[in-house]
This record gives C-alpha cells, sequence and structure tokens, in this order.
C-alpha cells in the first residue's frame, strides 16, 4: 500500500483520481485543490507518490515538482496535465517528473502508471538496503 498526494486545482479532478485509485488499488489518496499547502503538506509527511496537475493559480506543477524534489531527491512526481505539449513534456521529465500524463485520461492508463512508479520506488528501496547490507559486511 502506498500513500499518494494528488494537487490538483479542479475539485472534479481530485475526485475523480482519489475514487480510481481508492476504488481499484490498496493506495490511500490524500488531495488538496491548494499547491501551496501541498508544499506544507510535503515538509510535514512522506508520500510515496505526488500527482500533480500542470497549470494551477498560485504555483504550477514545475514548482511543486521541484518543491518535493528539494524535500527528497527520490520523491516520485507524475504530471498530469489538460495542456500537454512535447515542450512541457520534456521540461517535466527534465526537472524530475517520473510520468507525465495528458487529460483526459483512461483509468487503465493512470492505474498503470501508478504500478509503474509504486514498482520503481520497491525497486530503489530494495536495492538501498542490498547496498548498505553488501557496504556493511
Amino acid at each position: 500500500m502506498g500513500r499518494i498526494l494528488a494537487v490538483d486545482d479542479e475539485l472534479d479532478m481530485l475526485a475523480l483520481l482519489k475514487m480510481i485509485i481508492e476504488g481499484y488499488s490498496d493506495h490511500q489518496v490524500t488531495v488538496t485543490n491548494n499547491p501551496l499547502e501541498a508544499t506544507e503538506m510535503l515538509e510535514k509527511e512522506t508520500f510515496d507518490l505526488i500527482l500533480t496537475d500542470l497549470k494551477m493559480p498560485g504555483m504550477d506543477g514545475l514548482e511543486v515538482l521541484a518543491k518535493a524534489k528539494q524535500q527528497d531527491e527520490e520523491a516520485l512526481v507524475m504530471v498530469i496535465t489538460a495542456y500537454g505539449s512535447l515542450e512541457s513534456a520534456e521540461e517535466a521529465m527534465a526537472k524530475g517528473a517520473f510520468d507525465y500524463i495528458t487529460k483526459p485520461f483512461r483509468k487503465e492508463q493512470i492505474l498503470l502508471a501508478i504500478d509503474k512508479a509504486m514498482r520503481w520506488r520497491d525497486m530503489v528501496r530494495q536495492n538501498k538496503a542490498l547496498k548498505l547490507r553488501l557496504d556493511g559486511n
């Protein structure tokens, strides 16, 4: 089970993400429509994955990505946007986004992307644990 933070200024999108993820996986989703609140949450809590909209008032998804990486350089962040372009996808990936998904997305698409991110997170953690054990001997 993973902890996911979803950040989007559209309440309907947050409700949809929470319904899909919690309905079809065992992950727990925390939602906020305020990106500034999201950065405060990232300072206080640990999340396995952050889903963020790209275009939001006050702070955009790339700024949320930067704050998440500042808190934890291995933070997994997926950018979700209705304003997808090759340039914004390249910029998000260059800044460390794990994935980039355009709206509208299919339920299967978002679930598969989350599964891929969580598997990646597990593999990174296992590798770290193995390295610690190997370095300890």
